[in-house]
C-alpha cells in the first residue's frame, strides 16, 4: 500500500491509500477520485515530508495487511464533523434520488443515453463497472456511505 497527501483544483487537501503508484495513475486518468469536501475529480498529488521510519534499519519492514481492492483507510477515528456531513449527504441522496441498487451502471447508461427519464440514482457497482462508466464520459460519484445519522 502506498499513501499519497491529495490536493484537488480547489487546494482541498485529503488522503489516499493506493495498491500502488500506478493504481493511483490509473484511477487519476478515468477521474475516479473524488475530492470528500467539493468533489472535484481534478485530483494530483500533493507536497509530502518523506516518511522516515523508526526503529532498528537491520530488522525487516512490516508489511501492512491485504486490503480489499478499492478499500478506503481511515487513520483512527472518524472526526464527528466529517461523520455528520457524511450522514447529511446520504439523508438528501435517500430523500431526493431513486435506489437501483445492482442495476446502477446500466440504470445510469440507460440515463445518459436518453433511454430513461433524467434523475438522480443511487446503488452499487463493481469497479469494473464504475471504470467503464468513466470511459464512457457517463459522470458519477462514489461516496463513502456511513450509516444512517438515526441508526
Amino acid at each position: 500500500m502506498i499513501h499519497y497527501q491529495l490536493r484537488c483544483a480547489c487546494t482541498h487537501e485529503f488522503d489516499g491509500w493506493f495498491a500502488n503508484s500506478a493504481s493511483f495513475e490509473r484511477q487519476v486518468k478515468r477521474r475516479l477520485l473524488n475530492c470528500p469536501r467539493c468533489g472535484g475529480t481534478d485530483v494530483a498529488r500533493a507536497l509530502m515530508a518523506p516518511r522516515i521510519g523508526k526503529g532498528n534499519p537491520e530488522e525487516p519492514r512490516q508489511q501492512p495487511p491485504a486490503r480489499k481492492p478499492r478499500t478506503a483507510a481511515v487513520a483512527g477515528r472518524m472526526p464527528d464533523e466529517l461523520r455528520a456531513l457524511l450522514a447529511g449527504l446520504r439523508r438528501e441522496v435517500e430523500t431526493h434520488c431513486d435506489y437501483v441498487g445492482q442495476e446502477f451502471a446500466a440504470e445510469a447508461r440507460r440515463i445518459h443515453n436518453g433511454d430513461a427519464p433524467s434523475r438522480g440514482i443511487y446503488g452499487e457497482a463493481t469497479e469494473a463497472e464504475s471504470e467503464a462508466l468513466a470511459e464512457e464520459g457517463i459522470e458519477f460519484a462514489q461516496i463513502p456511505w456511513v450509516p444512517p445519522a438515526d441508526g
